[in-house]
């Protein structure tokens, strides 16, 4: 059995989204080394430290952002203007809707306790990393390539292309159009994933004003959603399911890990087939 370090392990989830530098939220936390079998989770806390150290594994990896990652989390928030100019949203308009989304996040963030964890791995000598939106990456990609190879005419082709990924198949929780009709024209679609997190009512706003008829999110807060309700947006917003998405990216990560000789353990993921 291969051995690894928690370099090569993130290097691996660069190279999943073909990118060269590791974003802000996303972080080695804990190094090591001769790394041969690891778990991995969605979330992780001392819990699943301890848990993994009970099934013989030399490291964790976590996809959410923990300890400084979580704390620089808003700084990837910048993909949410690409995406809205990439969909005809004046760059102006984009940057407002995302400085929202940003100020937010960053503010719940500044109050987190965001050293308990990596403390935890310091002193269980346990090496922790954190993968985040290079697996989102991923995701998008995997999902952008199967809406596409299917109908985009209506809302209800986009559901049904999604729906047929093994990962979203397996999920207790279905594609749900949470604003709109499934059964209106798709028109102009705008697939919003990877973006750190879900751009909630400003930046589907946005988009609904300038053009874009279907927003397509991983998931969406409930107060979001309301605002949206309330003032009538024109349009169709759709949500994926968010452990759906977060098992296609890691799925991928094992496999790949997996290919280099690594065992690994993977903790709440929905199966890939």
């Amino acid at each position: 059995m291969a051995s690894v370090s928690t370099e090569q392990i993130m290097k691996a989830g660069l190279d999943l989204a073909g990118w060269k530098k590791m974003p802000a939220d996303s972080m080695v936390h804990v190094r090591g080394r001769n790394i041969k079998k690891a778990m991995i989770a969605v979330d992780v806390g001392t819990a699943e430290l301890l848990m993994a150290r009970s099934l013989g594994c030399d490291a964790v990896i976590a996809h959410h952002p923990i300890g400084i990652a979580s704390v620089n989390f808003h700084k990837v928030f910048g993909r949410h203007v690409d995406y809205m100019v990439e969909h005809g949203v004046p760059r102006k308009t984009a940057l407002e809707a995302t400085k929202k989304l940003t100020e937010r996040v960053e503010t719940r963030n500044h109050a987190d306790i965001y050293s308990d964890v990596v403390g935890a791995a310091r002193a269980l000598k346990m090496p922790l990393v954190n993968i985040h939106q290079p697996c989102d990456e991923y995701m998008r990609k995997a999902i952008l390539e199967k809406i596409e190879s299917g109908k985009t005419q209506y809302v209800s082709d986009i559901i049904k292309s999604v729906s047929g990924i093994p990962e979203f198949r397996h999920a207790a929780t279905r594609v749900r159009v949470r604003h709109g009709d499934e059964d209106a024209r798709a028109g102009h679609w705008a697939l919003v994933i990877a973006t750190g997190t879900n751009g909630g009512y400003s930046i589907a706003k946005a988009y609904f004003q300038h053009g874009v008829d279907t927003v397509i999110y991983l998931h969406v807060d409930y107060g979001d959603l309301t605002k949206m309700r309330e003032e009538k947006l024109r349009g169709n917003l759709v949500v994926l399911g968010h452990l759906a998405g977060d098992s296609l990216g890691l799925n991928a990560l094992g496999d790949r890990l997996e290919g280099m000789g690594l065992e690994t353990v993977k903790i709440g993921l929905l199966p890939s087939k």
